[in-house]
């Protein structure tokens, strides 16, 4: 039975940036290297719970691993723009190719302990901190055609999150047979996979002139630029609050699987493939837009969206609902990040997308080390639900806030929203 045209239409418009072989590449690689670092971040999280049975102890695991990058991303931006990024992000590959591997061989030999978990996770933050401006800005050096970039974006976030419905929910199984040693063997053996495509990509190398500006002065003339910029200033506040106060919720997770809805690993592994199955939804949603002008309008409720699922998420007390419920939250997550991400990569100079995309960033992923010790500790005295309950209020109030500045982006004469 052969598929309409109408089908075959529909699939090359979602799929359209993958008719550049370099994204193929990188596509493909990236999706069986994320399996394994979802599976590897359920591990932990199950490792980390069992080893101190405590809500705070998740906490600092999670500020320890994702502190770097408040600190480091601004700088490693500068170095984003000014160095070969694909030689960046094999050499931080590889580095986290052998983290996994020294925790698998921790595990697995029986002689972990906290302070390797400690350990090991800010390892990999500091190198995930020059890992994710690159790789950010590397999308746009994969995608002849510009305006298939939005695509591109969209279907980075649907293999990040596809690979959230496989991981975790292999996670749990595993777990539950062998233990978490072998998640770790797993993920460390997937880097191999992006690694190899890496290195098979053929990327026409860029005139770069020495540079010999100070690090710190084009630090602040990029902090400088998105200051001077209301609507990429107001998305960034927008994301480094969903990450402060809403993002947070993944830490907690354990908590809800095992105390909230008295399950075990493989009911942790199937709420995080919920969350991914949303996330998914989300950005397919964005893959089949044709044209992105006119989406900024979308970001704040999509954040929203997100707020209001993980209040309804904090009183669940049934598996199904919490669910159904992070499927809703899923797709508000993604969606509003996947957009203000497209919407910086399109407004900004080139000369700076580095620099700009380093403080995206930071407030993606520096902002969650601050919100995941917030979380453990209110978790502590209050209980997670009712941390989830303030997360989601403040993800909303924030939402309303933010749409008060989206149509600054016509007024500037943007690309962006």
């Amino acid at each position: 039975m052969t598929e309409s045209p109408e089908i075959m239409k529909g699939s090359k418009l979602v799929l359209r940036a993958l008719k550049y072989k370099n994204y193929r590449l990188f596509f493909v690689g990236q999706g069986v290297s994320l399996i394994g670092m979802w599976m590897q971040s359920v591990a932990m999280s199950w490792l980390a719970y069992r080893l101190t049975n405590s809500a705070m102890m998740l906490g600092v695991i999670g500020f320890v691993n994702q502190i770097p990058a408040f600190i480091l991303s601004p700088i490693a931006g500068v170095y984003a723009d000014r160095w070969n990024r694909r030689s960046m992000l094999i050499c931080t590959q590889a580095l986290l190719m052998l983290q996994s591997l020294t925790l698998a061989a921790l595990v697995l030999s029986g002689a972990v302990a906290v302070w390797h978990l400690l350990a090991l996770a800010f390892f990999s933050g500091l190198v995930n901190a020059f890992d994710a401006p690159a790789r950010q800005s590397f999308v746009f050096d994969m995608i002849e055609q510009k305006e298939d970039l939005g695509n591109a974006i969209a279907l980075n976030s649907a293999i990040f999150n596809g690979s959230r419905l496989i991981g975790p929910s292999l996670a749990g199984i595993i777990i539950a047979a062998t233990g978490e040693g072998i998640c770790f063997l797993i993920n460390g053996l997937s880097y191999l996979a992006i690694i190899a495509a890496l290195r098979a990509m053929t990327i026409t190398p860029k005139e770069h002139t020495v540079q010999k500006t100070p690090v710190l002065q084009e630090l602040r003339e990029g902090f400088t630029y998105v200051y001077n910029h209301v609507p990429i200033r107001s998305l960034l506040l927008l994301v480094a609050l969903v990450s402060l106060v809403g993002m947070p919720y993944i830490v907690l997770l354990p908590i809800f699987a095992k105390e909230i809805l008295h399950g075990g690993p493989s009911t942790l592994g199937f709420l995080m493939a919920g969350s991914g199955i949303g996330a998914l939804a989300g950005a397919l949603f964005l893959a089949s837009r044709r044209d992105f002008s006119g989406t900024g309008r979308l970001i704040p409720i999509a954040a929203a969206i997100f707020g209001t699922g993980l209040i309804a998420f904090s009183f669940s007390r049934v598996f199904i609902y919490s669910f159904m419920l992070l499927l809703m939250s899923g797709f508000g997550l993604m969606v509003q990040m996947a957009l203000s991400n497209t919407s910086l990569q399109t407004t900004v100079d080139d000369d700076k997308r580095g620099r700009v995309m380093s403080f995206y960033t930071m407030a993606f992923m520096g902002m969650a080390p601050f919100g995941s010790l917030l979380a453990g500790g209110l978790a502590h005295r209050i209980g997670a639900p009712n941390t989830l309950l303030l997360g989601g209020l403040a993800c909303v109030a924030g939402a309303v806030l933010c749409a008060r500045h989206i149509p600054a982006f016509k007024k500037q004469g943007s690309r962006g929203p």
